[in-house]
């Protein structure tokens, strides 16, 4: 008997770690579709197409099965919302001008982040291993930023506000729980994230800051091939949602957590396909301390 749970608890971790490994080479491939897309249009426009797929989904979802939930919390939902959308402009902004492992590589210090959050706001304990991971993580963002005498670029600023801002959703995400259908709590970054570039272009006109050109831009109707590039990441953002879900479902979260930091080798080596450079050994060095920062901080949780 104790052989067989032995075996079915080996066979699950398999399948957990296949279905998030499967899920990272999907998310780095998404990647690939939004630069290309990128080289056409706003990086505004490619959060707009990325996100009005998704409402559709969710929409269908909902409309075949109503939500069900108290609710009570409307301005903390509204925050998850435009937080989650803001990270997202700082994300695909990034994906657009700097290397595609760079650029989730800044995503994925949200979990370095979010454990910060929790303790500051959901009083929830971080042990000293925690914080060793969270100290491993800053000198991380540091290696790969190399700042100089100027300070930071622009693109790490935005890239580390890729991090902050998803942790500060996904902290949100905690507390909604109690009160809101999963879906709910979705939609809410979703349409956020559809509304918001609508009314960013209408603004974008009358506005003249080149300094948020992540924020504001024309939009463009796309056109050839560009509708492809637009599919294709909707396609494969929505398989890597479906199978990181399963993949939790599947096999302890920490476990899980850790597997997800191959989305930056993975992505990487798609940028390569990309023309992108391969990152130098001081940023290498960079890179692995963060996914060594949040291995750490997913084990310990």
């Amino acid at each position: 008997m104790e052989r067989y749970l032995f075996m079915n608890r080996i066979k699950n971790l398999n399948k957990g770690v296949q279905y998030m490994l499967i899920a990272s080479l999907a998310f780095a491939i998404m990647g690939a579709f939004a630069k290309l897309a990128s080289q056409n249009m706003s990086s505004l426009e490619v959060v707009f197409f990325r996100n009005i797929a998704g409402v559709i989904l969710v929409g269908i979802a909902v409309l075949k099965k109503p939500m069900q939930h108290t609710g009570g919390k409307p301005f903390l939902l509204f925050f998850r919302g435009f937080m989650g959308f803001v990270a997202l402009l700082a994300f695909f902004y990034n994906i657009a001008h700097i290397p595609l492992g760079d650029a989730m590589t800044y995503s994925k210090t949200s979990p370095i982040f979010t454990a910060i959050f929790a303790w500051l706001f959901l009083n929830e304990k971080l042990s000293y291993k925690a914080w060793i991971a969270v100290f491993i993580g800053f000198i991380g963002i540091l290696f790969i930023t190399q700042p100089s005498g100027i300070g930071f670029s622009k693109y790490d600023l935005l890239g580390i506000f890729s991090g902050v801002g998803a942790a500060l959703a996904y902290t949100s995400v905690r507390e909604l729980k109690a009160y809101y259908d999963t879906r709910a709590i979705v939609l809410s970054f979703m349409i956020t994230g559809t509304l918001g570039p609508v009314i960013l272009f209408v603004v974008s006109p009358y506005l003249n800051f080149p300094e948020l050109d992540f924020m504001l831009a024309k939009f463009v109707l796309p056109h050839g091939i560009v509708w492809f590039y637009l599919f294709a990441m909707g396609i494969f953002a929505t398989i890597a949602q479906l199978l990181m879900t399963k993949a939790y479902g599947e096999t302890k979260a920490g476990i899980v957590g850790a597997v997800s930091y191959t989305n930056i080798l993975f992505s990487i080596l798609v940028g390569l396909f990309l023309g992108d450079a391969l990152p130098s050994l001081v940023t290498s060095f960079g890179i692995v301390l963060i996914v060594v920062a949040g291995i750490m901080v997913a084990r310990d949780k």
